[in-house]
């Protein structure tokens, strides 16, 4: 019985020791300029919510190049435009989470890779979930971080 209780002791020791070790390694702290991009980020986002499109594309630079998982090809600021006008009729973003995995800078350049959750609701009420992620790329103008371009989208599951 004492061998059987010095494995479950050494099993849970080890357990534990795993646990303290990877949340240690995957707490991640940001420098001050990776707060600063993160904060860019989460402004648009929050502009977002806003149901005139245009407080969001404030944020698009007129260089503004991304292509999501769902186009064929590459959109400009006029495409994206184009989207969220059409999709602001048809639905309403009610909640987002976003969350950073990596926050690269240089100078006033910038990419984010992170993780995002939203729900959305048609225009009958319906709540449409959708998890993903996206990879920003950020050009710093004044004091401003603006999408020069992007690549991401949903994870559709398999």
């Amino acid at each position: 019985m004492n061998s059987k209780m010095s494995f479950v002791s050494c099993l849970l020791t080890i357990s534990a020791l795993f646990i303290v070790m990877t949340s240690t390694t995957s707490a991640q702290q940001w420098s001050a300029e990776q707060q600063d991009v993160w904060k860019g980020v989460e402004a648009y986002w929050e502009a977002g919510m806003n149901p005139d499109p245009s407080a969001m594309l404030a944020y698009w630079d007129d260089s503004y190049n991304g292509w999501p998982y769902q186009s064929e090809a590459p959109s400009s600021k006029a495409d994206v435009t184009k989207y969220f006008t059409y999709w602001n009729k048809k639905g309403k973003l009610q909640y987002y989470t976003i969350k950073p995995a990596k926050i690269w800078v240089n100078g006033n350049f910038a990419y984010v890779h992170y993780y995002y959750t939203m729900v959305t609701e048609k225009t009958d009420g319906t709540p449409m979930s959708e998890n993903g992620r996206w990879t920003d790329i950020l050009m710093k103008k004044g004091d401003k971080w603006m999408l020069v371009g992007d690549h991401g989208g949903e994870i559709k599951d398999k």
